[in-house]
């Protein structure tokens, strides 16, 4: 699949087919995650992979009632190291590069698993501590996302852009 087709395809699903993704698959998709870019390579992902259903259910209380994560074969949680990019970057690495680099991890995921066929929905609405209680998450690890994996039993519309010459400043803003 070309890059692009692949940028410009991917949508958020937030309906899936009762069908397990496979481990190879979720290892496929961790796998492209951690190839992404990170300041100074300190790589300051974590991932938690949930298949258990009752996990499922109290993550769909944590955000804030989105049902159709209980429905995704599995669910991927995307935390930033704050410890490992504040070690070098301090207070900035805390706040800001860690938050990054675990973007640019997340949409590594995302096209991954559009490529393989799956479904996948960026959340980052929901309450943070209590996504960290159920969890375990422990202090300096920040749940920054959570992602719901599945083979999609819907056809997301494809969403109006804003044109480039509204986005595009050139020399200056």
């Amino acid at each position: 699949m070309d890059l692009l087709e692949a940028i410009k395809g991917r949508r958020s699903i937030r309906a899936f087919k009762n069908e397990e993704v496979s481990v190879e698959d979720v290892e496929r998709l961790v796998d492209a995650a951690r190839w992404a870019p990170s300041a100074g390579n300190i790589q300051p992902w974590e991932f938690i992979v949930v298949r258990k259903p009752e996990i499922k259910k109290a993550l769909v209380e944590a955000a804030l009632g989105q049902d159709f994560i209980k429905e995704a074969s599995v669910v991927i949680i995307i935390c930033a190291n704050e410890n490992r990019s504040s070690e070098r970057y301090g207070v900035r690495g805390k706040s800001l590069y860690c938050i990054q680099d675990t973007a640019a991890a997340l949409q590594n995921i995302h096209l991954t698993a559009y490529s393989l066929g799956l479904g996948t929905c960026w959340i980052g609405a929901f309450n943070e501590a209590e996504a960290r209680r159920i969890l375990k998450i422990p202090q300096g690890i920040r749940p920054v996302a959570i992602v719901p994996v599945g083979y999609p039993a819907e056809t997301a519309r494809l969403p109006k852009k804003r044109p480039l010459d509204q986005i595009v400043h050139y020399e200056a803003f």
